[in-house]
């Protein structure tokens, strides 16, 4: 496929409760990045709601794509194609951003790309190293996935593993809600943890059967859940940030053990994490070390690109093109979409 020297996509991202709106040149360079969050606006939920999450997108996409451009220097006259998240996500939320996709593509007459919102959170590793190449393994941990997956192509990838329960992120969220340090309760547990002992409160680590690349973690929340309430029963208040410690080193161990074992066993020198609890500073700090100590080399993003953002659909939407060409007008939302 014959292609321009420099290639500027407008990438849309509306999987969740972040609208976004990005600029990229050739996927791995990045002329803007627009991100607007309702995290204000679900905190007094607890979680997020999709109607509103929805309502949202329509009332800032707009906004958020002119100024996606205007940062940029650009005009949508000068984009080449369209790049959108078209799965997984929420259903409402993903048409939102599907529909203004599809608007912008039919009206400038250029190609439309649909990206797996997952495919998307790996990729952004190639916009922050721009020595990374595949092959590599990945463990992509957010509040909706917790996969693991090998990546053979810039394009291609396959999962090994993946939750068989609740994400990571997802029991973050429950377990933050029992200890009362609200929403989102990733950064409220990673923040607290730092303040105490994690070998305090030891709780079970779920590795599942023998061999099994998946997670499981709905068990830990019950486990938080008893110890509160039987510390209240004998009465004694429980520390809530021994507990938080207590459960993050539980999961991390589990998610750091599983990760490095699957390198190992694949022979990968290179071992990339991507999504939003990527972010979390003793998931670094352990997988760093594991790492170190087996000779293999981690990735991973800076915060900003942890989160859900167009600038990781733009790469995506790029090397999805190249290989494999533009979509169809008729693309869909799918919410279960799986790499």
């Amino acid at each position: 496929m014959a292609q321009k020297e420099k290639l500027l996509t407008l990438a849309i991202e509306t999987s969740c409760d972040e609208t976004s709106a990005a600029v990229t040149e050739n996927g791995r360079d990045v002329l803007s990045n627009i991100i607007s969050s309702q995290i204000e606006t679900h905190k007094d939920y607890g979680g997020v709601v999709p109607e509103i999450a929805s309502r949202h997108h329509l009332r800032d996409i707009n906004r958020v794509v002119d100024k996606a451009l205007e940062e940029a220097g650009k005009t949508m006259d000068d984009m080449d194609m369209i790049g959108v998240t078209y799965g997984p996500g929420l259903v409402g939320a993903l048409l939102i951003g599907l529909a203004t996709a599809k608007a912008y593509a039919l009206a400038k007459d250029i190609p439309l790309v649909g990206v797996n919102h997952m495919h998307g959170h790996i990729c952004a590793n190639y916009i922050e190293h721009r020595d990374l190449a595949p092959p590599f393994t990945a463990i992509i941990v957010s509040g909706g996935h917790t996969d693991l997956a090998e990546v053979t192509g810039y394009n291609s990838c396959r999962i090994l593993g993946c939750t068989r329960d609740d994400a990571i992120g997802e029991a973050y969220d429950k377990v933050a809600r029992v200890l009362g340090l609200g929403y989102p309760g990733g950064p409220a547990i990673d923040e607290l943890a730092k303040k105490a002992d994690p070998e305090r409160i030891k709780f079970k680590r779920v590795f599942l059967e023998k061999g099994s690349k998946d997670f499981s973690f709905s068990g830990i929340k019950t486990a938080v859940l008893n110890y509160m309430n039987t510390e209240r029963q004998v009465g004694r208040e429980p520390d809530v940030a021994h507990v938080a410690a207590g459960f993050q080193e539980a999961v991390l161990d589990v998610i750091v053990t599983k990760s490095v074992e699957t390198a190992l066993e694949r022979k990968d020198k290179k071992l990339v994490m991507a999504g939003g609890v990527a972010a979390n500073s003793r998931l670094r700090e352990m997988l760093k070390k594991k790492c170190e100590d087996e000779g293999i080399k981690l990735y991973y993003p800076s915060p900003v690109l942890c989160t859900d953002n167009g600038a990781m659909i733009g790469c995506a939407a790029y090397y999805k093109y190249i290989t494999e060409g533009p979509d169809g007008l008729d693309l869909d939302g799918v919410s279960g979409l799986s790499l």
